[in-house]
């Protein structure tokens, strides 16, 4: 089972808290979710030099928290905090497109979450390969430097998977990179997962990672 899911939704309500939190009733259920998808899409652009990792959304009846986890969070407060000011706007922009009423009387909090250890962070991982494979880097190298400093961060294991054209062939392959122990079916580890398309000259390769990280 472990290796047919998201490993991710798998683990989400027993060992993994939920991204969205927020009850509604049916009539704006569909509204607030277009919300969350829009600024999710919207901070990840913005954010992407910021090494931007998640994304948690807490909605309460007059306020809306996002809670932003990146690795370089001097990006994104800025000079003086404007960085934060400029992402607020944009978040008003979204809801005002949404049509919903209480944007005049809505707070918006943001607040910026660093990532002690980026490395351990399977979606950062997964775009630092990419990013190699997108400047024709060879994946075996890209990989293997990959995994040994995940190992060297004192993960317990990591799986990369690669999809398509890799090196530019003819026909789509998979292949698969394994170091350490990554026990995916087991619900009690911690096991982060990242997929990240990497649009090389000859087409997409979908660049999949799973890291171990091992309670301390």
């Amino acid at each position: 089972m472990g290796q047919k899911v998201n490993p991710i939704g798998f683990r989400t309500g027993r060992t993994i808290g939920w991204k969205s939190r927020w009850f509604s009733d049916s009539a704006s259920y569909k509204d607030f979710l277009i919300e969350d998808i829009k600024i999710r899409e919207t901070l990840f652009k913005k954010l992407a030099l910021a090494g931007i990792n998640n994304i948690e959304i807490e909605r309460l009846p007059k306020s809306i928290v996002i809670i932003v986890s990146v690795s370089r969070p001097g990006v994104v407060i800025g000079r003086g905090g404007s960085g934060i000011e400029d992402l607020k706007k944009e978040i008003v922009k979204i809801i005002k497109l949404n049509k919903n009423s209480l944007v005049a009387s809505l707070k918006i909090d943001l607040k910026v979450n660093e990532i002690k250890s980026p490395e351990l962070s399977a979606y950062l991982v997964a775009g630092r390969i990419a990013s190699d494979l997108e400047r024709r880097i060879p994946h075996r190298r890209s990989i293997t430097k990959a995994m040994d400093r995940v190992m060297m961060a004192g993960a317990g294991g990591i799986k990369v998977v690669l999809g398509g054209r890799i090196n530019g062939a003819e026909i789509s392959r998979v292949e698969k990179f394994h170091l350490g122990s990554v026990p995916t079916q087991t619900l009690r580890e911690d096991i982060d997962y990242g997929e990240i398309p990497a649009l090389t000259r000859r087409g997409y390769v979908g660049v999949k990672v799973w890291i171990h990280r091992k309670e301390s």
